[in-house]
């Protein structure tokens, strides 16, 4: 199955790639596949992007003393427990007994105070655990809900591209925000320009010259306006090295073209 015709699936795999829950074969083929594919690769820096950008906007969280607590005390009655069954199956008693009419009655009670003690430690950590539980599944609730609404308020995507040079290295990922009507670039490369130098993208449509898009400063990560009709129907984009502030669109790149990759389009 070419996975690169089925972009539902591929958004799906990517994401789980990116997060890290793809594991063994299934992750080893599907580098194998982004090696192979651009869309593939596109995809997964689309993801490992929102993941990343997630992890920024969480804020750092303390969990509450009460939390501790209850763990604490869940340990310490998990231990209290394995120390009965231990004294339980050496055949010892946790007292010695002294001789006498009444030492089997002493006996006898002792091992049923042991075996109360032991149901009570059991039933200590059934509600410590359940309680424990609540909590961090109503935290978990109460995190995931942000998340929610973080990846909600996060741009959408509806173009990608993974500029490469010409050894196929990736050194900028190209996406499209049609919400905001922006082109979002991000280095992902090591090249840096000179002083005295810009980078500039262009779109090359299916016919006529190349058209710019745009001036790129120096910065890692930054937005381009532009609107959806400057990407349709765009088969690929590329970058040239041009004079400091660029060259005019009529005229076409005069530098050398440096990275250059398919335009693709994925499902919202």
């Amino acid at each position: 199955m070419n996975i690169t015709q089925h972009p539902e699936l591929l958004d799906r795999l990517a994401a789980s790639y990116a997060l890290g829950t793809l594991r063994g074969g299934a992750r080893r083929r599907f580098e194998t596949l982004a090696r192979e594919h651009a869309a593939v690769r596109a995809a997964a820096l689309v993801w490992q992007t929102h993941w990343s950008g997630l992890a920024e906007l969480q804020e750092l969280a303390q969990p509450d003393a009460a939390v501790w607590k209850r763990i604490d005390n869940l340990v310490q009655a998990d231990k209290a427990a394995q120390a009965m069954q231990v004294s339980r199956l050496a055949g010892e008693p946790a007292l010695p007994v002294a001789p006498g009419p009444g030492g089997w009655l002493r006996s006898l009670l002792l091992w049923r105070g042991a075996a109360a003690a032991g149901a009570l430690a059991t039933l200590v950590a059934v509600v410590v655990g359940v309680q424990v539980n609540g909590g961090l599944r109503a935290s978990s609730g109460a995190q995931i809900a942000e998340l929610r609404q973080q990846l909600q308020a996060t741009p959408q995507i509806q173009y990608v591209a993974v500029l490469a040079d010409d050894k196929a290295a990736a050194s900028m990922l190209v996406t499209f925000d049609p919400k905001n009507n922006q082109l979002v670039l991000q280095r992902v490369g090591g090249f840096q320009e000179g002083a005295d130098q810009s980078l500039q993208l262009w779109a090359l449509p299916p016919a006529g010259g190349p058209r710019s898009l745009g001036v790129l400063g120096q910065e890692k990560l930054l937005n381009l306006t532009a609107g959806e009709a400057d990407v349709r129907q765009v088969p690929a984009l590329a970058i040239s090295l041009e004079p400091k502030g660029g060259v005019p669109s009529a005229g076409g790149p005069t530098g050398p073209v440096l990275f250059k990759g398919e335009l693709i389009q994925r499902m919202l």
